[in-house]
């Protein structure tokens, strides 16, 4: 694998060529037979029948043993695929997707991302952690059996930088979080709020970039998920999740999942040096989940200039129409 960056976007692309992802029960490396003969990173619980396992990806897209081999090709810049690559085996039943678990189950789940985010960020070399799950073949999964994964990288995801700078500029300019006022005026408004459990909201954004496309933010100020504040309450936020992709999976068969946190402090060089005096007052972890509709929508294939057919409002009042519990 290679690492090339692109000059005039800055955002980094990986080369290379990967193998066939598994279509089949049979097939899937993931089924507890297989995967508990692979050396786990992390078993949750640690004693009795496990419910959550961390393992290496069979074929990572970065290697942790690897050189970054930073390099210069005339004006262009590339590096080895230096980082981790990790897979989150949700549950030892292969027939049982995210959206079917218990709410405590999936309060699990979102414990072992946080853990593994902070021993990851514990590594100076690492400047971003992000987590992310691809269910459904529309998305790409590479398995048919629950499972999210993890990578870290020794840069940070472009679209992560856009966030930081936007919400960089605005504690700059007003001395409050955009993430905290963008919730209030959606709570003032809720036209776009599709479910509340406790502190955290659920809600269409307001530039919706793909049909119901979903959010979800703690109402109280963090910049981390992997240390939430104290008081709070997980287990309402995996009550949230569930009821959340219940109902998109009623209107979509497949989404992307990703945890937006912030990057790691632990590195304090080159092209994150000027986010840290502000970045645990202006950052604000939130989860986005972007479904991808059976017919092809034009939202998918204008990358830069979004184009969505479903206004965010009608979205959320047909989201809150449905019962996530039939």
């Amino acid at each position: 694998m290679e690492l090339r960056k692109d000059p005039i976007t800055q955002s980094w692309v990986i080369l290379g060529q990967r193998e066939v992802v598994a279509e089949t029960a049979e097939q899937c490396p993931l089924e507890p037979e297989k995967i508990e003969k692979v050396p786990a990173i992390m078993i949750w619980p640690a004693a009795g029948p496990w419910q959550v396992r961390v393992v290496p990806h069979p074929d990572p897209l970065y290697h942790v043993e690897s050189d970054p081999g930073r390099l210069a090709e005339g004006m262009y810049d590339k590096m080895g695929a230096l980082g981790a690559h990790e897979v989150v085996v949700e549950t030892p039943q292969h027939d049982r997707r995210l959206s079917l678990f218990s709410d405590e189950e999936i309060e699990r789940v979102l414990w072992v991302w946080a853990s593994r985010i902070a021993d990851l960020k514990k590594d100076v070399r690492f400047k971003y952690i992000s987590v992310f799950k691809n269910q459904g073949a529309l998305a790409g999964e590479e398995w048919p059996h629950a499972h999210s994964q993890l990578t870290a990288t020794i840069f940070v995801p472009r679209r992560i930088k856009y966030e930081l700078n936007s919400a960089h500029e605005w504690f700059k300019d007003k001395e409050r979080c955009i993430f905290c006022d963008m919730v209030r005026q959606e709570e003032k408004q809720g036209k776009r709020i599709v479910d509340v459990q406790g502190d955290y909201y659920a809600l269409c954004p307001y530039a919706s970039r793909v049909p119901y496309e979903i959010w979800l933010l703690h109402r109280r100020h963090n910049h981390t998920f992997e240390q939430p504040r104290p008081g709070s309450n997980r287990r309402q936020l995996a009550a949230l999740l569930g009821r959340i992709l219940r109902r998109l999976e009623k209107v979509a068969p497949a989404y992307h999942l990703v945890v937006h946190t912030s990057p790691s402090t632990m590195n304090k060089k080159g092209e994150m040096a000027g986010y840290w005096k502000t970045l645990a007052d202006d950052y604000h972890w939130h989860i986005e989940i972007l479904p991808i509709l059976e017919k092809r929508s034009k939202s998918y294939s204008i990358k830069e200039v979004y184009f969505n057919p479903e206004l965010p409002e009608q979205a959320a009042s047909n989201l809150r129409a449905l019962d996530p519990n039939s």
